[in-house]
């Protein structure tokens, strides 16, 4: 947290590293700001004007009052500290984001406070804390200057023009605005007659700047405003301001850890603490504002986007409070942190940074009566804009919520109640629409909407000593009443306490007893806001100890030594995301699922496992801490994970530590003193803030006692530091690896804020082209090897099981990627996704083409040939406008980034995600008028390693479009396909269809005669399991051969493939009239040799043909093979009950399909089985099963089973009734269908195994089966049994399609 991260000489103990003056340089007057110029050369490029004819810097349009002018940093004390280099640039730029800015004796001139921070390339961070007031301008020059510009002004604007100027990004343009307080606005109507030096007084501001590497907000903001105060007192500060100033930047230490530390300033002493090493860490922001800017639910959803690592803009006209809210939010993390770019005041002049195609949290000052509407943001799929003033949230679509956050919100509402806020300020989080869908959310007109706010802050304002209106009504409607208080006295008696009531009194306490206790009204209030700031960050920090308190075993250590983990970070998995998953709560999967997959868990991960070899990170530490304590108080089992709510225990505790240390001071600083100054140096005007003496300030004292404190632990700090040299691995060569190895957006953190030529902004550019490219890498890699499943673990992967769940989480943040690509560089934003637009516009172009062409003769793009396994399929076309088409009619979705995503989700499901977009992306002439020229999309060589990256997803078989959109309409097409060399391809019956799958089916639809062909319209079944196929047997030509059935998914192009090759019809075959038929899904040709086995087919072998059915004749498999296919079978079931529920695939195919346990079985009842007889029918299984029961019913009634123990009495009525009920059913399902029905019903019920030596022990088996046969060996049958009992474990549903009509 502190700069001390990037020591290079003596560790930095000092308060503050740097006082620094901004402000007009008089030697150089009035400049134009050169980045207001540069800005509006951008801008003018943005918008495709010609950017040399764009005003440079000088407006003549606006009023000389209203325009930048370069500030300059005019002292900084001391000259250089040498682990904390003075950054100039940044410094001028942050203390003044909007340069200069000039006021008139009529103006307001309050003094403003507001803070920054700077965040290095490491991530290590320095806070700046400033104090900017007004000073009458003494210089002649400047003011003569202003006059002339107020006569050219004069001149050149008509009234009519005056306004002309405010182009789209201008709501932007802060830097072009004055407006500190909303008070500017009023008085510039009395400022129409702008400046004349011979009647008004000129102002300009100047900032005083303090640098700290850590943010001790509170007392920095007291201390500049003493010495401002000191300024503009009637009379002298008792010493000097150098003895001040000197004594802040080297007489006073940082507070050590879990001490408090006073310090004087001008005229008052300053308090600070910090917290100790097992505390959370130093957060000096008030976060009660934050909350009470949002209110409690906008700021746990800003929150949710900030973990889940989207664009986060906060849009504000104040600055302090977007530095409130960002480093509010930042604080919350614990004990993760925000690994991306971090500017919570974004200067005018780097705009274009909201172009960045990374997650960022930025903080945007908002133009004084600008309305959001105008604000023009170059990417709004991902973004959670944040309008601080107005009180109101934009969420992006469709995003997971944070666990339990009801019962968080809840809990935060106490907090902030028992200190008397109000928790329901913000306006509820509005989700984006786009304008067609909703056109009733236009924001209500900002006047109004403030007005109200304003007058809502007055009544529930807690500093103003007011509770919310409806809180202090209560109390004292719960005071006045005696009946009331005497239940309550009687509740409390008992033992019971009336929360609520309580926490109403504290409020109305805490307000009432401020100022006791001998400390100031100020030093209570920084008390009051310590704790809450405390307490409010410890609930959610107990959050994140109960959802990770395991998160430890499921860390991977895999590395021998920190140098060869480094090599290798990226190849290696260091966190098992799909355990972990599976031990979580079900309501907490779609937020967790999301969140392991972020930067900063990845960054957190990575530092503990660093931990084995280095010291550990300090937010790591605090928490592991915690978890072990919690572990010691709270012994519950890992694998029972509840999502019932854990309220945080340590409220009190945290805040009595704060309380304890702000009562008893630990140490106290050296009083300023008089410094060894010339005579007469140190004198000033009332009004004007001096030039500071240097020679004095820019060397600290030598004799300091914590200066030596500083020195010996520098020794301690070396000696340590060659202990661990033996890691042998150098620092630079170290961070290196680092940068590497936490992805996209490390060395991003921060914009550089100094130089900032075209050329910069195209390296910045550049870094981000790059970036984009190896996130498309890592995520495709890791969708490939998550999808891979089996093979991927025996190439070492690790676990194969990827849930649905992480499929989709997968699928979103690749969506979210091609979003981010799309919308960097873009030249006029329009519509919420960027990918969508771009589409539509290559939608009209091609339709306005095809419009040509149909006038023109039509020359026809050649189509794929697809192979002879479609042999009566006619092709599908690859069209992406077809593909857009299919999801413009989709009534379900009504937004553009909605559309976008489903789009994706299609073409990847449809294997042309890369194809399709290589086809938008091949007119260029439309690139190039949407995009700049260093937009991703225009880098040729980037583009197409992307677009290769993306092939790379065909090698797996997705169903993400299917299996999320389960509500639509989708046109199927069915093609039967008879075997013609051996029956008539049509049948003289009338034939129907059924096709059933994962969702449901289409219910029985008749088939036009002589129709081989049919489209149908159906809700999306899902992936397609069994087609039902039969006839009437009507007309002369009843009897049909159909070889096998082909469906197809319309819009995805799946298309299944159903094998029969059976006759339908009565006295041919086993006189089935209907089949049920299980589907494969059929790979296109071409893509065999790249590919996994699909999901349903199993290893090659040729279709399951009966084993009475005319070719399988020939065919006798071995008994040893029967046996092996029976065990092969049984096994497949099991494994399919072993797999995630959201994966098992369809368990149909295993007992119904080829390879299942009803083609094994039939096998084993085939083997020896004497089915042939010469001039007879053909013998079935089902024969000898009919009469064995046959035989057993009259058995029974002779008595002969009587005396069999009574368990074989039930099963032999339990399988006669089974084969009568089978027998009696309406449809006409043959032989071999009775056959499979008996099986299947037998493993759902259990009953198979019992069943098996019924039939054996019937007499009639020597007639029909020869001795050799499997069915009469005993050993064999035993084991057959034991094989079959193994099934009984699990729950066997069967498909509607297979048990129709049965009545059990």
């Amino acid at each position: 947290m502190s700069g001390s991260s990037a020591v290079s000489g003596a560790a930095p103990c000092r308060f503050a590293h740097y006082f620094a003056v901004c402000g007009i340089d008089t030697e150089t007057g009035l400049e134009p700001d050169e980045l207001a110029a540069l800005y509006q050369w951008l801008e003018a490029d943005r918008q495709g004007r010609d950017p040399d004819t764009a005003a440079t810097g000088e407006n003549f349009e606006q009023s000389p009052l209203k325009r930048t002018f370069k500030s300059k940093v005019l002292a900084r004390y001391p000259q250089n500290v040498e682990w904390n280099p003075f950054d100039q640039d940044a410094v001028n730029m942050l203390c003044m984001p909007k340069g200069l800015s000039f006021r008139t004796q009529a103006d307001q001139r309050e003094p403003q406070f507001h803070s920054f921070i700077i965040t290095r390339e490491d991530g290590s961070r320095t806070y700046g804390f400033v104090h900017t007031f007004y000073e009458e301008v003494t210089s002649p020059q400047i003011c003569s200057a202003m006059h002339t510009l107020y006569q050219m002004h004069n001149a050149e604007s008509t009234p009519s023009s005056s306004s002309s100027s405010s182009s789209s990004m201008d709501s932007l343009a802060s830097s072009l605005d004055e407006a500190d307080s909303p008070a500017a606005s009023a008085s510039s109507s009395r400022r129409a007659g702008g400046y004349d030096s011979s009647r008004d007084t000129l102002y300009v501001s100047k900032a005083l700047c303090l640098i700290a590497p850590m943010p001790f907000m509170h007392a920095c903001r007291r201390f500049l405003s003493q010495l401002h105060r000191a300024v503009t007192a009637d009379t002298a500060p008792p010493l000097p301001l150098e003895s001040y100033v000197h004594n802040i930047l080297y007489e006073v230490p940082l507070p050590a850890p879990g001490r408090s530390l006073k310090f004087h300033g001008v005229y008052e002493p300053i308090v600070c603490q910090r917290p100790g090493l097992a505390e959370l860490q130093l957060a000096d922001f008030p976060l009660a504002e934050a909350f009470t800017l949002l209110g409690a639910e906008n700021l746990v959803q800003v929150f949710t986007c900030t973990l889940l690592e989207m664009q986060i803009l906060l849009y504000s006209h104040d600055y302090q409070r977007l530095m409130t809210v960002a480093e509010g939010i930042t604080t919350l993390l614990f004990p993760f942190q925000w690994q991306h770019v971090y500017v919570p005041i974004l200067p005018a002049s780097l705009l274009h940074f909201l172009d960045a195609p990374v997650p960022y949290l930025m903080g945007l000052q908002s133009k004084e009566g600008t309305d959001r509407s105008k604000l023009e943001l170059p990417q709004e799929a991902n973004l959670c804009f944040v309008d601080i003033d107005n009180h109101y949230i934009e969420l992006p679509e469709d995003f997971p919520q944070f666990p339990n956050k009801t019962e968080l919100i809840q809990e935060l509402s106490e907090v902030l109640l028992s200190f008397g806020l109000s928790a329901n300020t913000g306006a509820p989080p509005r989700t984006r629409t786009s304008p067609s869908s909703a056109p009733g959310s236009t924001p209500s007109t900002p006047g109004r909407e403030r007005k109200t706010v304003a007058l809502r802050q007055l009544e529930d304002d807690g500093r103003n000593g007011n509770l919310a209106v409806e809180e202090l009504a209560v109390l004292e409607l719960l005071q006045g009443n005696p009946t009331l208080e005497r239940l309550q006295a009687l509740t409390k008696r008992t033992g019971v306490t009336v929360a609520r009531v309580d926490a109403l009194r504290a409020g109305v306490k805490t307000q009432s007893t401020e100022g006791q206790g001998g400390r100031t009204a100020a030093e209570e209030e920084e008390l009051r806001n310590a704790k809450l700031n405390v307490q409010l960050r410890e609930v959610f920090a107990s959050r994140f100890t109960t959802m990770f308190a395991d998160y430890e075993a499921f860390v991977i250590q895999s590395a021998p030594d920190l140098e060869s983990w480094l090599t290798n970070r990226e190849q290696m998995h260091n966190f098992d995301k799909a355990s972990f998953l599976s031990d979580q709560p079900e309501p907490y999967l779609p937020f967790l699922s999301h969140f392991i997959e972020t930067q900063m868990f990845a960054t957190f991960i990575d530092n503990k496992i660093m931990s084995q070899w280095e010291e550990k990170e300090p937010l790591l530490r605090v928490f592991d801490t915690r978890i072990d304590k919690a572990r010691l108080y709270n012994v519950r089992a890992p694998s029972h994970r509840s999502s019932s709510y854990q309220r945080c225990s340590i409220l009190k505790e945290s805040a009595q530590a704060i309380e304890q240390r702000l009562m008893k001071i630990d140490h106290t600083a050296i009083h300023p003193h008089l410094l060894d100054m010339k005579i007469g140096q140190g004198k000033y005007a009332q009004g004007f803030f001096p030039k500071l003496q240097a020679d004095v300030l820019n060397a600290g004292p030598t004799n300091n006692k914590w200066s030596h404190r500083t020195a010996t632990a520098q020794r301690r700090k070396d000696r340590h530091r060659q202990q661990t040299e033996h890691l042998a691995l150098d620092n630079d060569l170290k961070e290196k690896y680092m940068q590497e190895a936490r992805s996209l957006g490390k060395n991003l953190r921060q914009p550089k804020l100094s130089d900032l030529s075209p050329a910069v902004i195209a390296q910045t550019n550049w870094k981000f082209v790059e970036g984009l490219l190896k996130e498309c890498r890592m995520k495709t890699k890791r969708m490939l090897v998550e999808k891979m499943g089996r093979e991927a673990v025996e190439l070492g992967h690790g676990e194969p099981n990827i849930t649905g769940l992480e499929e989709n989480t997968l699928i979103a943040s690749l969506c979210d990627l091609l979003e981010r690509i799309w919308s960097h560089g873009l030249q006029v934003k329009q519509g919420k996704s960027a990918l969508w637009s771009h589409l539509l516009h290559y939608q009209a172009r091609e339709e306005k083409l095809e419009q040509q062409q149909a006038e023109s003769p039509v020359s026809q793009v050649p189509e794929r040939r697809k192979s002879d396994g479609f042999l009566a399929m006619p092709t599908l076309r690859v069209s992406l406008i077809q593909d857009m088409r299919h999801i413009q009619s989709m009534s379900e979705i009504k937004t553009d980034v909605g559309r976008a995503r489903a789009w994706i989700r299609l073409s990847l499901e449809k294997k042309l995600l890369s194809q399709h977009l290589k086809q938008l992306l091949s007119r260029q002439a439309l690139t190039k008028k949407l995009y700049k020229r260093y937009a991703f999309l225009r880098c040729e060589e980037e583009k197409e390693q992307f677009l290769f990256h993306l092939l790379s997803l065909n090698a797996v078989d997705y169903f993400c479009f299917t299996s999320v959109f389960t509500t639509i309409m989708i046109p199927y097409r069915v093609v039967i396909i008879p075997i013609k060399k051996l029956s008539n391809a049509m049948t003289t019956s009338n034939p129907w269809v059924c096709v059933s799958g994962e969702l449901g089916d289409s219910g029985i639809m008749q088939i036009p005669k002589n129709v081989l062909e049919m489209t149908f319209d159906c809700q999306n079944l899902g992936k397609l399991t069994t087609v039902q196929l039969g006839h009437d047997n009507a007309g002369l030509l009843a009897k049909w051969l159909v070889d096998c059935v082909m469906v197809r998914n319309e819009i995805t192009g799946h298309t299944y493939r159903f094998p029969c090759g059976r006759w339908l019809g009565k006295g041919v075959d086993d006189g089935s009239l209907e089949r049920v038929l299980i589907g494969e899904l059929v790979v296109p040709s071409g893509e065999e040799d790249c590919r996994t086995p699909p999901l349903q087919r199993s290893p090659s072998q040729t279709r399951r043909i009966s084993i009475t059915s005319l070719s399988g004749r020939g065919y006798k498999p071995t008994s040893a093979q029967i046996q092996e296919a029976i065990g092969e079978s049984v096994n497949n079931i099991i494994k399919h009950f072993h797999k995630p529920e959201k994966e098992r695939g369809s368990l149909t195919v295993l007992l119904c399909g080829e390879n299942s346990l009803v083609a094994a079985l039939e096998q084993f009842f085939h083997h020896g089985f004497k089915s042939a007889r010469l001039f007879q029918k053909t013998v079935f299984v089902w024969d000898f099963v009919e009469k064995a029961v046959a035989y057993m019913e009259s058995a029974d009634q002779m008595g002969d089973l009587q005396e069999t123990a009574e368990p074989l009495g039930m099963t032999c009525q339990s399988l006669c009734h089974y084969v009568n009920s089978i027998n009696s059913t309406p449809r006409n399902i043959g032989k071999d269908g009775k056959f499979q029905l008996l099986v299947c019903l037998g493993a759902r019920d259990r009953l198979l195994p019992q069943w098996l030596p019924l039939l054996v022990e019937c007499p009639l088996i020597s007639r029909m089966y020869e001795d050799t046969a499997l069915l009469r060996h005993r050993s064999t049958v035993s084991a057959l049994i034991a094989v079959l009992e193994t099934i009984h474990d699990f729950p066997i549903t069967l498909e509607a399609s297979l048990v129709k009509g049965i009545d059990l």
